[in-house]
């Protein structure tokens, strides 16, 4: 075997494994969004269904009162399902609770820095 037909063997096998690592991205980034979802999902089992739908709303910046009006219900309900979730959260603010939950989708590196 000369030489050319050596290195032709080596970058073979260079792109055979570049193509099992981009494989391998692939897989782990489909890993890493059902991990997001798992999370997302672990964070919303602590509340029932209607604290489920004022929080989602809060995600998407609503308040209060345009909450009240999207679900059709009185002031004092909502603002009921508020202190639920800021009790389950243990959190002084919506604003906080809602940090909380986009918090899960941050890199464990990128917490650190937060909150040193």
């Amino acid at each position: 075997m000369d030489q050319s037909e050596k290195l032709l063997m080596g970058i073979e096998n260079i792109l055979s494994v570049a193509s099992d690592l981009v494989d391998e991205v692939a897989r782990l980034k489909c890993v890493e969004e059902e991990c997001k979802i798992l999370k997302e999902k672990v964070f919303m089992n602590q509340f029932t269904q209607a604290e489920k739908e004022v929080f989602a709303l809060a995600i998407d910046g609503h308040s209060v009162s345009e909450i009240q009006d999207i679900l059709h219900k009185e002031e004092c309900t909502i603002e009921n399902h508020r202190r639920s979730i800021l009790k389950k959260l243990n959190t002084p603010s919506m604003t906080e609770a809602v940090q909380q939950f986009l918090n899960l989708h941050q890199e464990p590196s990128q917490k650190l820095i937060r909150t040193s």
